[in-house]
């Protein structure tokens, strides 16, 4: 492997000197030898979860048993939670509820967004969006019937697609390959011009990039809590719902968790007021202990440093793979130097697999993302501007010796 130069480490000691998020890495638990671009796919153990997790085991479920319910407020975790992740997306406290899965929320909200445009037919995404977006969209509309069904257009065309048979726009704001951007506020105003809804998929922007739904004049969104938020891989997702759509949205699973009087115990669905109808079965309260952890973490930091710093990460990184590995047939995707991204790099080479494969095999860990994507997550408030230059190095000799080639890495595991 080339060593870097002098001057480039001292530029890199440099801004790791003067980081002013360089104290957070201590605050997460993470392998000495590993450098971790993986965040945007299952963040980091913060190193308060465990004990938070353990309390909740052994002192509110060990001790307290089911009067924890009460003494402990498991039955408002939802919404206690859900009120903190309401900060980090520029919603309302009462807007946001912590529930289900990604997939669960999408389908409630597609239905409810369904079903308050009676005479419209049509959801519009993009090709290439999410996968589960896109079969969430399709089971939905097939659920609803009524002619009700899915069409897809490109970015650069979606908002000229947008018309009076549209009830829902559903994208991904920060696009899970490429780390595009949309211009929320734009694409939202462009909605509503036309008497459209449109829904939000957070998952790879919260924690990751600055959100003002409010301020975007969002109606509907969701997010994923394993990511950027930390809670834990399979934490539950959340979902948003602006004030001024709750009394006309109802969920389309009307569990007990989401009834006006769930004790009451009576026989006929009620719907509750505001974002609790939104809530279905029991609320998983270890993973939510867990989530709330990682929320907790990130309330202590300004989300526009923690952009400033992604920024930053993404540009060096780019940079050194660029200058080092373009030879080898590696091109960047997505968003260009200095254009708005979300806070991970994507590069493209016919062996992004088995190159992925040889980079964790050295302690680098990304992910890949069929057919070529060889995918690198920058979490701000644990990695440092030293490992992405490492990591490039990595990267650099593994390509140029072919390392990628040997027959272990050409096994595809269930998982990429």
């Amino acid at each position: 492997m080339t060593p870097p130069d002098d001057q480039f480490r001292a530029d890199v000691a440099a801004l790791d000197a003067a980081d002013p998020l360089a104290p957070f890495r201590a605050r997460f638990t993470l392998p000495g030898y590993v450098i971790y671009l993986d965040g945007n796919s299952l963040g980091a153990l913060p190193r308060d979860t465990p004990s938070r997790v353990a309390s909740v085991m052994h002192d509110e479920w060990g001790t307290g048993l089911i009067r924890s319910w009460n003494s402990a407020d498991w039955i408002g975790a939802p919404q206690r939670v859900g009120g903190k992740i309401a900060q980090l997306i520029g919603a309302q406290s009462h807007e946001v509820v912590v529930a289900d899965s990604t997939s669960v929320n999408l389908h409630k909200l597609i239905v409810a967004a369904l079903d308050a445009r009676p005479d419209r037919h049509v959801v519009l995404s993009e090709p290439g969006n999410f996968p589960t977006d896109l079969y969430m969209a399709q089971t939905a509309t097939r659920l609803v019937g009524h002619g009700r069904r899915l069409e897809v257009a490109s970015r650069d065309t979606l908002v000229d697609q947008i018309t009076s048979d549209t009830a829902l726009v559903l994208l991904t704001h920060v696009h899970y390959k490429t780390a595009d951007l949309f211009d929320m506020a734009a694409v939202t105003a462009a909605a509503h011009a036309n008497g459209a809804l449109v829904l939000w998929d957070l998952s790879h922007s919260v924690g990751a990039v600055p959100l003002d739904l409010n301020g975007c004049h969002a109606d509907l969104a969701v997010g994923c809590g394993y990511k950027f938020l930390n809670g834990g891989p399979g934490a539950p997702a959340f979902l948003f719902v602006a004030e001024r759509h709750h009394a006309a949205l109802c969920s389309p699973m009307g569990g007990w968790m989401g009834h006006a009087r769930p004790f009451a115990f009576v026989d006929d669905y009620e719907p509750a007021p505001g974002i609790d109808r939104f809530l279905c079965g029991t609320p998983p309260i270890l993973a939510v202990a867990a989530l709330e952890s990682g929320v907790d973490l990130h309330l202590e930091v300004d989300m526009q440093v923690v952009a400033a710093k992604s920024r930053a990460l993404a540009q060096l990184f780019i940079d050194r793979v660029e200058a080092q590995c373009a030879a080898y047939g590696v091109t960047l995707v997505g968003p260009p130097r200095g254009a708005p991204r979300g806070s991970h790099v994507s590069f493209r080479h016919d062996e992004g697999y088995a190159i992925m494969q040889a980079l964790i095999a050295r302690g680098v860990i990304g992910d890949f993302r069929a057919p070529d994507i060889m995918r690198f997550g920058l979490t701000p408030l644990y990695l440092r501007y030293a490992d992405v230059a490492e990591a490039a190095e990595i990267l650099t000799e593994v390509l140029r010796t072919e390392a990628w080639s040997a027959d272990e890495y050409q096994v595809r595991h269930a998982v990429t």
